[in-house]
């Protein structure tokens, strides 16, 4: 009964030490001294609170509670809104990023058409080019089959002249030779 007497005149975060010897069935005669409360320390609230010394202490102490909950719960508040900021933030970035590679992809699929048309043109000017080529070859077979076949004509009828020039023992009218004559 002395220890719950002793723990209820302590205060709430203090723990009173058990009676040394074993309690109720000490029989040595001597009530043992009962020791003073020792003080819980709670890593995160700080220093150690010291023992009660009236209202105006249990206010103060009551006060900092109060202070390092709010400022805790503004922490935890400013965290939240940070961590909300940054995935805004991220998630814009990727829909920009979305958008400039769909951009970028359709930009790249007009090159890729307007480059095939442009090889279908060149192809195109290129077959056209060859056929214009064939046909001055082929025209300048022509042109060349008739010189040729101009000159063997001459060449026969000058042979032809020539032959009947020799059996009739005539000279030809035409000064072929006029720087020597």
């Amino acid at each position: 009964m002395a220890a719950e007497s002793q723990q209820s005149t302590t205060k709430p975060d203090m723990v009173v030490a058990p009676p040394a010897g074993g309690g109720a069935g000490d029989v040595g005669g001597v009530a043992p001294k009962p020791e003073p409360p020792v003080p819980v320390h709670n890593a995160a609230a700080g220093p150690p609170v010291p023992v009660d010394n009236g209202p105006a202490d249990r206010d103060a102490v009551l006060a900092k509670v109060e202070m390092d909950r709010k400022l805790s719960m503004i922490k935890a508040w400013e965290e939240s809104e940070k961590s909300k900021a940054e995935n805004k933030a991220q998630k814009k970035m990727s829909s920009i990023l979305a958008w400039e590679n769909s951009k970028k992809a359709a930009v790249e699929a007009k090159l890729r058409t307007r480059e095939e048309k442009l090889e279908k043109k060149k192809a195109g000017y290129a077959e056209k080019m060859r056929n214009q080529i064939a046909a001055i070859h082929k025209e300048a077979e022509e042109k060349r089959a008739s010189v040729e076949a101009t000159r063997h004509e001459e060449i026969l009828r000058s042979e032809e002249t020539a032959a009947k020039h020799r059996s009739k023992g005539t000279t030809p009218n035409k000064k072929f030779l006029g720087c020597f004559f």
